[in-house]
């Protein structure tokens, strides 16, 4: 977690409660206009993404789900 996000949960958590949860919808409605629908990745999770994607993982579609046994 960023040093901000820290100081913000530091700050949140010093609110009544009933602020507490006017900030959590306000950030709320911050990420939903920043992503609609939580598609956009951090830098961090571009990097990790990217990391994973050429250190040979195996998609999804390529396993056989029913057969889990095979790959032991």
């Amino acid at each position: 977690m960023s040093e901000k996000a820290v100081q913000i949960a530091e700050m949140l958590d010093m609110l009544p409660e009933s602020d507490q949860q006017l900030a959590y919808e306000l950030v709320k409605k911050l990420v939903l206009a920043w992503d609609p629908d939580f598609t956009k990745v951090t830098e961090q999770e571009r990097k990790d993404i990217e990391n994973a994607e050429q250190s040979g993982f195996v998609d999804e579609n390529a396993i056989d789900w029913d057969n889990l046994s095979n790959y032991e």
